[in-house]
């Protein structure tokens, strides 16, 4: 069985991507979809998650593309975009990533905003999936997400930890009937998760870490008490994961 992480970040640092391969070959992961990470301060992050705000950040986008060239195939590139300034960027190299992520907890705005829309009519002209994290706002939770999907029915979306807070019950009950919609589990409880194959089915649950944030064992555990059967538990741990990237992997 082939292991896959879709959510992990790169750090900023000389140490990286050596330090995150050496994490992964720890816990038998073989490959790994990234986004930039350290954009804001953890603070400030979780400040903006529950009052709102904007950061004008710029994600390293063209260090994960070159972290992914050295990992020899086992770091997937996604192309962190702020809505507000990056269309153009994301438009021209959009073919040297895997995936495109939004995140309104760090820019801000809403699922509804037309320079969402332009990101994810880019997404979709590339075949890219579009990871995204709800934040309970208006305009960016999962009614939004829902509205947004029904709106781009050919692109694939992740939702990106079942929500922000870990125990997104509402949110799966509200993305269950958007076929196109995925639940990638990182950082939720394991109730959450439980009900997110319930609920979307096994076909529809991605396994991540939130690498470095989270110890990616942690996350296996979670699967693991899933009590997955062993087609279910290859589907959520690698399975869906290469359909979603139409990867093929050896």
């Amino acid at each position: 069985m082939t292991v896959v992480d879709f959510h992990a970040r790169l750090v900023p640092g000389a140490t990286e991507p050596e330090n995150l391969l050496a994490v992964m070959d720890a816990a038998g992961i073989d490959r790994a979809a990234i986004s930039a990470g350290g954009l804001i301060p953890l603070d400030r992050l979780a400040a903006q998650i529950d009052e709102g705000g904007r950061a004008e950040a710029a994600a390293d986008n063209e260090g994960v593309r070159r972290a992914a060239r050295r990992s020899g195939g086992r770091l997937l590139p996604f192309f962190f975009a702020d809505p507000v300034n990056d269309l153009s960027t994301y438009r021209s190299e959009a073919v040297d990533f895997k995936g495109l992520e939004i995140s309104p907890a760090v820019h801000g705005g809403r699922l509804d905003d037309p320079s969402v829309h332009d990101l994810v009519a880019v997404a979709e002209t590339a075949g890219h999936p579009v990871y995204l994290v709800t934040v309970a706002r208006p305009g960016a939770g999962p009614r939004d997400l829902a509205r947004l999907a029904g709106r781009f029915p050919r692109v694939t979306f992740v939702w990106g930890h079942c929500g922000h807070h870990g125990l997104g019950l509402a949110g799966l009950d509200v993305l269950a009937g958007c076929p196109n919609v995925l639940a990638e589990i990182s950082g939720c409880l394991t109730v959450t998760a439980r009900r997110a194959v319930t609920r979307l089915g096994v076909g529809r649950v991605l396994f991540g870490t939130e690498y470095p944030l989270q110890a990616p064992a942690v996350e296996l555990c979670k699967v693991d008490a899933l009590g997955l059967d062993p087609a279910g538990r290859s589907a959520v741990l690698g399975g869906n994961a290469r359909r979603v990237l139409g990867e093929e992997i050896r």
